[in-house]
Parts: structure tokens; sequence; C-alpha cells
């Protein structure tokens, strides 16, 4: 799933770790800025609730997207523990692709859809720009010419069609999850470098983007040290 080059402007990152380096905040205490383990699932909801807000107020994410991205990570816990995925790297993901579902003036509502729906530019091999004909007939992208990637964790509609389960890609909990599937497969460990360096860059083959989203989740994973839900 290559489809940079964005139409929006990624976080300026400083952070130029070598691809050899570690995960982002692989030095995180267990336990400390963690959504916390599968309980029953009102009690699940609720905890995630409250730990989003209170992760939200340290790192500025919003609290609802905040909701997506934890709720990502225990899924895959539950489901592909072996993973390993972490709330911090499927943030600062979704920060580079849409500012957490905020692209372009939008306000991520409570059902998880942005205001307006967030689609890049045209796929149409124009300078800079990967050429990829139309695969969806416009469905999700409303381009019946060339695909663009669309929501909050801009996926390539051919992309979606595998990973999104049936869903709407601009729903920013369908999109995550889809996401962090994806970072997931083939067995692949997030928490070790040489696992997450891979997910990553099969997310977008790009070693400048691996090193700002590194640098962003590991902002947040360490912001979220101080926050705790029992």
């Amino acid at each position: 799933m290559d489809h940079q080059p964005r139409q929006h402007t990624a976080h300026q990152s400083h952070d130029h770790r070598d691809p050899r380096a570690g995960s982002p905040g692989d030095r995180r205490p267990a336990g400390l800025g963690s959504p916390g383990q599968r309980r029953g699932r009102s009690t699940a909801g609720n905890l995630l609730a409250v730990w989003a807000d209170r992760v939200a107020a340290v790192t500025g994410i919003p609290a609802r997207a905040l909701i997506a991205y934890g709720n990502a990570e225990l899924e895959l816990r539950a489901t592909q523990p072996s993973c390993k995925i972490s709330w911090a790297t499927l943030a600062g993901i979704g920060r580079i692709e849409s500012n957490h579902g905020q692209y372009g003036g939008a306000v991520l509502q409570a059902d998880g859809y942005p205001s307006k729906p967030i689609i890049g530019v045209p796929l149409d091999g124009s300078p800079g720009v990967k050429a990829i004909p139309d695969t969806d007939g416009g469905r999700y992208d409303g381009d019946p010419n060339y695909d663009r990637a669309v929501g909050p964790m801009q996926f390539i509609p051919g992309t979606w069609e595998k990973w999104g389960g049936g869903y709407n890609p601009q729903q920013i909990d369908a999109a995550v999850l889809a996401a962090a599937r994806y970072l997931c497969a083939g067995g692949r460990d997030m928490a070790g470098a040489q696992g997450w360096w891979s997910g990553v860059l099969s997310y977008n083959n790009s070693v400048s983007y691996a090193q700002k989203v590194f640098g962003l989740a590991d902002s947040y994973a360490k912001a979220a040290q101080v926050v705790r839900v029992s």
C-alpha cells in the first residue's frame, strides 16, 4: 500500500532514526499508557473511553480517534497476539495520513466519520504520483478514471477491498482496524525493530515516512506514560 505523495502535508518530525533502531515506545514500562486489557464488552468500552479522554489531554489527539487506535490494539492483542501492534504506531500513521480524521477542516464525529469525506489526489501518473487506473468504479473515491486514497488511514480502493471487511473506509474504527491487520500480515512482530520497520515501510515504502511515524509514535507513547486506567 504505497500511496504517496499525499495531498496533505505530513507532520514535520526531526527524528532521523536508523531503520535498525527499535520500535517506538519499546522502553515503555508495561501497562503505562495502554488502553488496558479486554474485559466485558461494556466495561472495556467504558475503560477505553476514559483512557482516550486522558490520553487526548496529554497528546492532543482527538479522543474519538484514540478510541479507534486503542480498540485496534486491543482487538489485535486478542486475535493476533504475536503481532503486538501499539495504538501509538497507528496514531503516528493516522496523524500523517489525515491528522486523525481532520484533514482539510473535517471534524471527526461521534460515529467515527469525518464531517466530510477524506479523499486523496487522483493517482494519474502525474509527476511524483503513481498511476493506478480505477479499480472500484468510483465506489469509494468518486473517481471513475483513477484510484484515490480514501479515509482517515488513506487506503487505496483495491487495498481496502482486501482488508476493509466490507466496511466504509471513511469510518475511523474500520479504517484503523484494517490498517492494524495490514501491518500485522504474515505473522509480523510489530514490537521488534525489524518487524516494525518492515510493517510501516509496507504501508508506505519511504524511509522518511517511516522516520516521521516513528517520531510521532514514540512521542505519543512517552506522553501517555502518565496515564493509568483502573
